[in-house]
């Protein structure tokens, strides 16, 4: 009598941890994204200790996506995966990303490749964390009911007797890690409610506020010492005359040439960088054209 059976990993994996930084690069991506892309997939790297995977960093893969079928761009990856090793080699493969809500129709077909890279990379590296199965990460980024929905999932096979069906897959705990440098920036953004992500004017409208607000704050202390109605402190005083000492002099015409003259360079560089990103996009779009024809042809 045929069975129906859950083959669980050789290695399962328990539980993960996210880094920020990998969430707000998959965040980043999926604004960046192209015009006619849905949603975003990529790779994600980290370590694994004692089924413990620990998402570091990530970096999207470019993709077609249709109805019935998803292309990744495989020499992109494993370009950028060689790439990163070289400058980083404790992060190693551990899975992919894409956004939206759950698991898609096509992630089974993705999540097979990326099984298959793993088990390449355990053969080139010698690497013997790298012999747990990769896992898939999902970014909700329709933020809906007010909040992301982030999740992990692992691939589990499911078998009719000693035939393999399908595979399905199975959420597991998911932990946000930070370091106290992250900690200290993730706080602020609680405390900051914004609408949308300022440009490059609107950040620098903040900072020249904030700024002010804390010359305030120094004007104001400064003057209670002075006038006796606040004890004064030698490592505040230090600090302000360091502070002072450090800041250049320059004439007020000066450092508006100097100040006008780096806002020309920035936006000359977000011209230029805007005009790369256009041609790579433009490059690409006729390399899919070419093997599209090619494919034609040989048919």
């Amino acid at each position: 009598m045929a069975v129906l059976q859950f083959f669980t990993p050789s290695s399962p994996i328990v539980s993960a941890r996210l880094h920020p930084v990998v969430l707000f690069n998959i965040c980043d991506c999926y604004v960046r994204r192209p015009d006619q892309a849905d949603r975003v997939i990529g790779t994600l790297l980290g370590s694994v200790s004692d089924g413990v995977v620990e998402i570091k960093n990530s970096y999207a893969v470019p993709h077609n996506e249709s109805a019935d079928q998803v292309a990744l761009d495989v020499e992109y990856h494993r370009n950028m995966y060689m790439s990163h090793l070289k400058v980083n080699p404790k992060e190693v493969l551990v899975g992919w990303f894409s956004t939206g809500f759950g698991v898609s129709g096509g992630s089974s077909l993705i999540h097979d490749f990326y099984v298959k890279e793993l088990k390449d990379s355990v053969k080139d590296l010698k690497d013997a964390q790298n012999s747990v199965p990769p896992l898939h990460l999902t970014v909700d980024t329709g933020f809906r009911n007010g909040e992301a929905s982030i999740k992990a999932y692992v691939s589990v096979n499911l078998s009719l007797g000693d035939r393999p069906l399908a595979a399905q897959f199975q959420e597991i705990p998911l932990d946000l890690r930070m370091i106290e440098a992250e900690r200290v920036g993730f706080d602020i953004l609680k405390t900051t409610v914004v609408d949308k992500l300022p440009n490059d004017l609107e950040g620098m409208e903040a900072s020249m506020e904030r700024l002010y607000a804390l010359i305030d704050d120094i004007y104001k202390y400064v003057d209670d010492v002075v006038e006796g109605r606040a004890t004064p402190d030698n490592d505040i005083g230090r600090f302000l005359a360091d502070t002072l000492a450090s800041v250049p002099k320059i004439s007020p015409a000066a450092f508006d040439k100097v100040f006008n003259d780096r806002i020309q360079d920035n936006l000359a560089l977000v011209y230029l960088s805007s005009l790369i990103r256009a041609q790579l996009g433009v490059a690409e779009k006729l390399n899919t054209a070419a093997q599209i024809l090619d494919l034609q042809s040989g048919s």
